[in-house]
């Protein structure tokens, strides 16, 4: 069933990576799951070829995490597709990622909605082309009553971003009186980001070697555990996943409070 779902691998240590995903333990999972996507062009250019080659290998990575993250009925993920700083890029590939989005959600949105999984997008979405958002507004009208993996794109997202426009949002009902400043606390603040239907991040991967942030979710992982992978995004799958999964199982989550482990 993995190999028609995720394809052979070549890697040698396939038998033993593939058990890897056998060796989940579900009752472990993080709620949620939160990928940087990284790596696509270092990926082509590392192998000759154009930038768009690896971020159109990146889309097919993408769909075989999601069906991993189904297969473990994991409640949320949500990836950095395009942060509010990727308009600083070539404007050729700009478009060549737009256009990905677009041909994406057309492809796609029928198997996702049958694997029973929500979609929705996060960021300034209104600021995007007309018909990429409606594609948007349609992708997550049809899948809004679905019950499975809560699947989240930042698509013209920040985090620092988000966090400007919730406190203008609170200030604004400060203007109008319908809020006093210290009836403001965290949960109220949360209720207006743009994940404010999802759990606190748990865990936080990153592929391509880097380890930071870059501006994802920085609210939403106050208390995340991270794991960092030389792995670029194309290359990533099921087995990768597993890595992360397993050794998350094993970290000591302690929320400023002592050992919980026994």
């Amino acid at each position: 069933m993995w190999k028609k779902i995720f394809g052979k691998s070549e890697n040698a240590n396939e038998e033993n990576s593939a058990s890897l995903f056998e060796q989940v333990n579900k009752d472990c999972l993080p709620r949620h799951i939160a990928i940087i996507m990284d790596g696509n062009g270092r990926w082509a250019t590392g192998k000759g070829m154009m930038r768009s080659v690896g971020h159109t290998a990146g889309v097919k990575a993408l769909k075989r995490t999601l069906k991993a993250a189904i297969a473990l009925n994991l409640e949320a993920m949500t990836v950095y597709a395009f942060s509010t700083e990727n308009w600083k890029r070539p404007a050729a590939e700009v478009e060549f990622l737009m256009k990905l989005f677009s041909e994406y959600l057309e492809k796609e949105i029928a198997e996702m909605d049958s694997d029973n999984v929500r979609i929705k997008f996060i960021g300034r979405v209104d600021e995007l082309s007309p018909g990429l958002k409606k594609q948007i507004a349609d992708a997550e009208q049809r899948t809004a009553n679905n019950t499975g993996v809560k699947f989240t794109v930042g698509v013209n997202y920040g985090g620092q971003d988000e966090m400007v426009r919730a406190v203008q949002s609170l200030a604004q009902d400060v203007k109008n009186g319908s809020l006093e400043p210290e009836n403001i606390d965290s949960k109220l603040l949360e209720s207006r980001l743009d994940t404010k239907e999802l759990p606190p991040v748990d865990l936080v991967i990153r592929t391509s070697g880097d380890m930071r942030l870059s501006n994802f979710l920085i609210w939403q992982t106050a208390y995340a555990e991270f794991w960092f992978t030389d792995t670029n995004w194309p290359d990533f799958d099921k087995e990768k996943l597993a890595e992360a999964l397993l050794d998350y199982s094993q970290r000591d989550r302690r929320f400023g409070g002592l050992n919980t482990k026994k």
